[in-house]
């Protein structure tokens, strides 16, 4: 057994903190940190975010309902499973936090599965486009179309990189980040 001195700043119990941190896991340590509580302010953002994208969810359904033209005939059963799918994951991620409170949930969410899944399904999505952009504000009111109007496909197909991109950065970086919460919780204490 070793002999652990204590100087003036340490006691004997913030050794034991620490030697029990050192054993700590990933899952531990992540549930430390979303057991701390959601800000309101983030919980604001995870409502806001889950009722958009409920709202984009409705609106491509009615395309589809409504046959607008909006999807081509390139958009068979493994395309709804990509688009949807991957409004679903952001549906569910922003539902945990947000609605529920449950940020270790949500991160698990994240970083195993939704990220991933979402930006494979986003990269299906470019490489087989199977969308007709012309068509996109058909199914709103006369005096809303000119809110979409102007997206062309050329335009979707740049904010759908930019949103692989960005999926793939966060799918990259939530596994990494569980790492850094132990880093800034150890700075917070000490």
């Amino acid at each position: 057994m070793k002999n652990w001195y204590i100087n003036d700043k340490q006691s004997k119990d913030e050794i034991i903190l620490n030697k029990t941190e050192a054993k700590e896991n990933w899952f531990s340590r992540g549930k430390a940190e979303a057991d701390k509580g959601i800000p309101y302010g983030e919980r604001i953002v995870g409502v806001a975010i889950v009722v958009v994208s409920v709202l984009i969810v409705l609106y491509f359904v009615a395309h589809q309902a409504g046959s607008t033209g909006f999807f081509t005939a390139k958009f068979g059963t493994l395309e709804m499973i990509m688009l949807y799918g991957s409004l679903i994951f952001m549906i569910v991620s922003a539902g945990l936090e947000g609605i529920f409170g449950q940020r270790l949930l949500s991160r698990i969410w994240d970083a195993f599965g939704g990220l991933i899944f979402a930006t494979i399904g986003e990269t299906w999505l470019l490489v087989v486009f199977p969308f007709e952009f012309i068509y996109f504000a058909d199914v709103l009111p006369d005096f809303l179309r000119f809110l979409v109007q102007w997206i062309s496909n050329d335009i979707a197909r740049v904010i759908l990189v930019i949103l692989i991109i960005v999926t793939l950065g966060a799918a990259i970086y939530t596994p990494i980040g569980y790492k850094f919460v132990r880093i800034k919780r150890s700075k917070r204490e000490g």
